[in-house]
C-alpha cells in the first residue's frame, strides 16, 4: 500500500484548482478542518488563486467564537458559490461573519438546504446517481415555488426542482460532484487510514471522501497526529487510506470550540451526571420543564439548539437523566446533549453514528418526538426558525430542522411568547408579567416558512407550541390554547398579544405551579411499554 503525502496546510491548498467544487466536513467547530481552510485563504492572499470556488457544507464550518472555518475562504473572487445546511451564527450585537457579509452584499451565490439532504447528495455523487428525491422541504422556503433555498438576490433559481413520482410530490436535488473533499480525523497512519477516537462525531467524512474520490477528485484529511503504517486497528478505521490523497497535521486542533479534548464527548470516558453544571432558573427553564412533562421513559427523542437543548439537563436535575434516549443530528445517540459551544456533542453517548446514518433515522421518522425552537409562528401553524431580517447571522439556517420535522411523529416547538426587552418574573404564584416584550412572535404570516403547518396536518403529525405563558396545539381549525400559566391573564397576556385569533380550548388548564419555582418539580416520567412503542411506530408509518 502506498504511503500518503504529508503536507502543510498551505501545500495542501495547492491541490485545489480554479473553479473547483470543494466539500467540507464540519459542524461549527466540531470536526472543522480549520487549518486546511486557513491554508486556502493564505494561498489566495499570496497568489490570487484559487478563484471561483463552490463550497459545500452539510453543516456549518466554523463559528463566531474563535474557529473561523468558512470565513477563511469568504472572500470575493475566491468564493463564487456556497451551498450549506447552516452558517456560523451568534449574538445580534456581534459583527456578522464574513460569509454573512458577502451574502448580504450579493457578493456570493448562497443556498441553504437541509443538512440531511446535502449528505445524501454526496452519496448520490459517489454512486453516480442523478440526485436525491425527497419530501423534505416541501411547502417551505426550500421549495422552488417559494424561495428555493436562495439566500440573496444574486443567487439563481437552480439546484432544486419539483417532481411527481409514484403519484406523490417530491423535491429533486441534482447531484453535486465535488473535486475536493476536506475532512478531519484524530489520527492518520502513514497509509492514510483515519481514526476518530478524539472526535465528537465522524460527521460525514466517509461520504464526502467517497464523493470526491469516486469522481476523480482529491481528498485532504486534517489530523492531530501521525501513526506508524498499519498500526491502527482496522475496526477503528472510519475512512480507509485508499480514499485519502494528502494528510495535514494540526496538533492543536480543538475537539470543539473552547474544548481541546473531553474524553466524555468522544466516548472514551463516562463522567457522573452530577458533573454537569446546574441550569440557572429562568423563563427558558420553565419552558423546558413544561416540555419535559411531555416525555415518557424509554422514548427516542430528538432535540435542536436553543431552549430545547435545556430539556435533557432538566431531566438530569429531576433524576430522570437516563430515562430518554436522545438523538442529535451530528451523530450522538444517548447520553446528555451538551449546551452552548459544545452543542452537537453529548456527554456519555451510547453510540456515535455518522451524521448521514443519523439522518436516515430522522428522515424516516424512527423516533417518538422532536423538541425544537422557533422564532415565529403564524395563523397556519407555520414556523420560522431560520430567518431574522436585518440580523440574519443570529440564526444558523435550516440545518437538520427540515429533515427532522418532515417525518417526526410528534413535534414540540419551544420559545418565548414575545420578543424584545421585557420584565417578567416567576415565583410561587406563577408568572408576573410587569412589562411585556414589544414584539409578538405569533404573527399573521411568518417572514419565511421553515416548517409547514398545513403539510404537518396532512401528514397526521401532532404539533404543540410551548412558551413560558401558554401551551398551544395545531388543529385543522387553527391554533388552540390548551394551557396558560398561573398568574397570566388569558385575554391581556395571551389573546391580545397575538396578531391572529386563537381558539381557547373548552378544557383550558393551568400549567403546573411547580414549574415556576426554583426547586425540582418532582418529575417522574411514565414508562412507555414495548407494545406502545411498536404501535406508535406503526401509526407513524401509516400516516406517511
Amino acid at each position: 500500500m502506498q504511503k500518503v503525502q504529508i503536507l502543510t496546510a498551505r501545500e495542501a491548498a495547492d491541490l485545489i484548482n480554479d473553479d473547483d467544487v470543494i466539500t467540507v466536513s464540519s459542524s461549527s467547530a466540531l470536526g472543522c478542518p480549520d487549518s486546511v481552510l486557513a491554508g486556502i485563504g493564505q494561498r489566495f492572499e499570496e497568489t490570487s488563486h484559487p478563484v471561483n470556488l463552490t463550497s459545500v457544507h452539510p453543516i456549518a464550518a466554523g463559528d463566531m467564537y474563535g474557529v473561523k472555518g468558512i470565513d477563511h475562504i469568504a472572500r470575493p473572487g475566491l468564493l463564487r458559490k456556497v451551498i450549506a445546511g447552516s452558517y456560523p451564527s451568534g449574538p445580534s450585537s456581534a459583527e456578522p461573519p464574513l460569509i454573512w457579509q458577502m451574502i448580504e452584499r450579493d457578493e456570493v451565490e448562497a443556498y441553504n438546504f437541509p443538512s440531511g439532504v446535502i449528505y445524501q447528495m454526496h452519496r448520490t455523487a459517489a454512486a453516480k446517481q442523478p440526485g436525491v428525491f425527497t419530501q423534505v422541504g416541501l411547502d417551505t422556503f426550500i421549495d422552488p415555488r417559494l424561495q428555493g433555498g436562495r439566500m440573496n438576490g444574486t443567487t439563481p433559481a437552480s439546484h432544486v426542482e419539483t417532481a411527481t413520482l409514484a403519484g406523490k410530490e417530491w423535491l429533486f436535488f441534482p447531484t453535486i460532484i465535488p473535486n475536493v473533499a476536506i475532512i478531519r480525523a484524530t489520527t492518520a497512519d502513514e497509509y492514510g487510514n483515519l481514526t476518530f477516537e478524539d472526535e465528537g462525531s465522524p460527521l460525514g467524512a466517509l461520504d464526502l471522501a467517497y464523493a470526491a474520490h469516486n469522481n476523480g477528485g482529491v481528498v485532504i484529511a486534517q489530523v492531530k497526529r501521525l501513526a506508524e503504517a498499519g498500526s491502527l486497528h482496522p475496526q477503528h478505521v472510519r475512512v480507509p487510506g485508499i480514499l485519502v490523497d494528502a494528510v495535514v497535521i494540526a496538533e492543536d486542533q480543538l475537539q470543539t470550540t473552547l474544548t481541546p479534548n473531553d474524553p466524555a464527548i468522544s466516548g472514551q470516558l463516562r463522567r457522573p451526571l452530577s458533573s454537569l453544571p446546574h441550569i440557572g432558573f429562568s423563563l427558558e427553564k420553565i419552558t423546558a420543564r413544561r416540555a419535559a412533562q411531555e416525555l415518557k421513559a424509554g422514548e427516542i427523542v430528538n432535540l435542536g439548539f436553543g431552549v430545547s437543548a435545556l430539556v435533557p439537563h432538566v431531566l438530569v436535575e429531576e433524576n430522570q437523566g437516563r430515562e430518554v434516549s436522545w438523538v442529535i443530528e451530528q451523530g450522538a445517540v444517548g447520553g446528555v446533549p451538551l449546551l452552548d459551544f459544545a452543542f452537537g456533542c453529548a456527554q456519555n453517548p451510547d453510540a456515535i453514528m455518522p451524521s448521514i446514518d443519523q439522518f436516515t433515522l430522522l428522515q424516516g421518522g424512527g423516533f417518538h418526538r422532536s423538541l425544537l425552537s422557533f422564532l415565529e409562528i403564524d395563523r397556519h401553524g407555520n414556523v420560522n426558525v431560520h430567518h431574522l431580517p436585518k440580523k440574519r447571522h443570529v440564526t444558523a439556517g435550516v440545518g437538520g430542522f427540515a429533515d427532522i420535522t418532515s417525518s417526526a411523529p410528534e413535534i414540540i416547538f419551544m420559545g418565548a411568547f414575545t420578543a424584545g426587552r421585557r420584565d417578567i418574573t416567576a415565583g410561587a404564584n406563577g408568572l408576573d408579567i410587569r412589562a411585556d416584550g414589544p414584539f409578538t412572535k405569533l404573527v399573521n404570516d411568518v417572514s419565511a416558512v421553515t416548517f409547514s403547518g398545513p403539510r404537518a396536518l396532512a401528514r397526521g403529525q401532532k404539533v404543540k407550541y410551548i412558551t413560558e405563558r401558554a401551551v398551544l396545539e395545531l388543529t385543522a381549525d387553527g391554533l388552540v390554547v390548551t394551557e396558560i400559566a398561573p398568574g397570566v391573564d388569558l385575554q391581556k397576556d395571551v389573546l391580545d398579544r397575538c396578531e391572529f385569533p386563537l381558539i381557547v380550548s373548552a378544557d383550558l388548564r393551568t400549567m403546573d405551579l411547580a414549574l415556576f419555582a426554583d426547586d425540582p418539580v418532582g418529575l417522574h416520567l411514565p414508562t412507555l411499554p414495548l407494545h406502545e412503542r411498536i404501535e406508535q411506530r406503526t401509526a407513524s408509518l401509516a400516516a406517511h
